[in-house]
């Protein structure tokens, strides 16, 4: 009963895609005219994949002659693994992410049309991305993670190739480091939790996640307690104090993205608060109440712009 019903699900699967694919005898082209690229972007569930093939430059290759034989993850595939990986979209799909992205698509494809009927159960199989898969009697695939997606359709034809859906991504053995926004960086450092609970506070968190690109000098939680002893006030306070909090946290956000070696060492910097610091060939920022924060750390890239980490907080104008 279980595997009829399997067979069914498969079934309606396939027909469902193959008539969102088109057929007729219309201008438009069929799925027998179509190459993978087109098949994909025919299929309302395979938008997550066509963006992701664009931003990873590889729509000219899976357009060509080919065969391929391409897993195909489905919208809400990619929502998982966007969840398991810890990425927006906008995240995954940004330059930054291209080596990341590449590695997992092409991991999605095999050299060669690949038929439902021609699957290889249970014997490793290339990709073009260069790891191996299986996939079981049962259609399950399993990664080199040791997870498991299923094919939920079969044999949906381009000129091309064939596709496959599958309801989960599947990953190679290693991948590159993810790049995140500013503000996914700041999370996932541990030495700057206290900055993020003041960029939460100061309702700054979707500013510095969204396009920019920004540049932040971005103070250690051992400098933001001492900046509390010397301002004489508390951390609840400080944060209750939007209008300070924001006015403290902007001085420290540059518009645009200015890695280590383009800073315009001893010249003023306009920061988006409005004031200026300068910046010694030492890197050492002197702010406007003529204290000392030295860069401990640089260039650490964001897909939003750039982190370099201060051992000071620094401080406009009264």
């Amino acid at each position: 009963m279980k595997r009829q019903f399997l067979k069914i699900l498969l079934a309606g699967a396939a027909s469902a895609l193959l008539a969102a694919c088109g057929s007729g005898h219309d201008a438009t082209p069929t799925a027998h005219t179509r190459n993978i690229v087109e098949v994909a972007k025919a299929a309302p569930d395979l938008s997550i994949l066509v963006e992701a093939v664009v931003a990873a430059d590889l729509a000219g290759t899976l357009s060509g002659a080919g065969p391929f034989t391409v897993f195909a993850p489905t919208n809400a595939a990619f929502a998982a693994a966007l969840k398991e990986l810890g990425l927006s979209k906008a995240e995954l799909l940004a330059p930054e992410n291209k080596a990341l992205l590449s590695k997992i698509l092409t991991y999605h494809v095999v050299s060669g049309k690949v038929l439902k009927q021609n699957i290889p159960f249970n014997a490793p199989i290339s990709t073009v991305q260069g790891d191996t898969f299986t996939i079981g009697t049962n259609f399950a695939i399993t990664d080199q993670k040791a997870r498991l997606s299923s094919i939920v359709a079969t044999d949906i034809e381009a000129v091309n190739g064939v596709v496959h859906l599958v309801d989960k991504v599947i990953l190679p053995k290693t991948l590159p480091p993810a790049v995140k926004t500013i503000v996914g960086v700041a999370s996932d450092t541990a030495d700057l939790s206290i900055l993020v609970e003041a960029v939460v506070a100061a309702d700054l968190a979707a500013t510095l996640s969204s396009a920019g690109p920004f540049t932040v000098f971005a103070p250690t939680n051992a400098a933001f307690a001492a900046a509390l002893s010397e301002l004489g006030i508390t951390k609840d306070a400080l944060f209750a104090d939007k209008a300070l909090l924001t006015k403290i946290l902007t001085y420290h956000v540059l518009s645009g993205k200015v890695l280590k070696a383009n800073v315009p060492a001893g010249s003023p910097i306009t920061t988006v608060q409005g004031e200026t610091f300068t910046i010694s060939s030492a890197l050492a920022i002197t702010d406007q109440r003529a204290r000392v924060a030295n860069i401990t750390a640089t260039d650490i890239q964001a897909t939003n712009g750039v982190v370099h980490l201060i051992d000071k907080v620094i401080l406009p104008k009264p």
